[in-house]
């Protein structure tokens, strides 16, 4: 008989090697079959633990989202920048992000959950940031963590288009290529550190966006 323990191994191999297969191969091209051969279990084995490769892939997206919480929890109560990417490039052989970027274009409806789900987190650990003063506060933050949690999705989704624009490889362990994380933060430092548009930008989209919604709501309103 298998001990609490053993099950418990199993479930996580099992989980990992699926991150792995649909990373690479995608969900529809992934079958339960191979993800038994990449875990060195019995296809039974996968099915005893998660049901059906639907159940696997919604506990694979759960796992994900929890490590984008954890981390980047921990990077803004001890001060870092914001980008979702950077929380989960390397998690021992895990390739967490190449598998979101994959699951973000499957089209299964499980996407719409886990993407609020990053963004109800993010909301909490940019929250967190203002907190410790690393983010400066805004009028908008649901709307602020919603729009920088998309960024970042879209950056990994178009991955292979930003390296062949800027030569880095935004799905890799930069821990191991210094000159690769220093050219792709030092513009994102810039971009979040100094913002994008000058004062005059700002004030002139404020005016033909914001000011120009506002009196358009007052005028209904009267």
């Amino acid at each position: 008989m298998r001990s609490g323990q053993e099950d418990r191994t199993a479930a996580a191999r099992i989980r990992d090697a699926a991150i792995s297969e649909f990373a690479n191969n995608g969900v529809a091209g992934t079958s339960i079959r191979a993800i038994a051969a990449a875990a060195g279990v019995s296809p039974g084995l996968v099915i005893h633990h998660f049901g059906s490769k639907d159940e696997l892939r919604v506990a694979c997206d759960e796992f994900v989202a929890g490590i984008i919480r954890e981390v980047k929890g921990g990077a803004m109560a001890s001060g870092g920048a914001f980008d979702v990417t950077a929380a989960f490039r390397t998690v021992g052989e895990i390739p967490a992000a190449k598998y979101l970027a994959r699951t973000l274009v499957d089209g299964s409806p499980h996407v719409t959950e886990l993407v609020d789900e990053i963004v109800a987190d993010a909301m909490k650990y940019v929250a967190t940031g203002v907190e410790t003063g690393m983010v400066k506060p805004s009028e908008h933050e649901w709307e602020r963590a919603a729009i920088l949690t998309i960024w970042s999705l879209g950056s990994l989704v178009l991955h292979e288009h930003l390296e062949r624009l800027i030569g880095v490889d935004i799905t890799a362990d930069f821990s191991q290529d210094r000159t690769a994380a220093s050219a792709y933060m030092a513009p994102i430092l810039e971009i979040y550190g100094q913002g994008v548009f000058t004062e005059t930008t700002v004030q002139l989209m404020r005016a033909a966006f914001v000011d120009a919604a506002e009196k358009e709501q007052e005028r209904e309103s009267s």
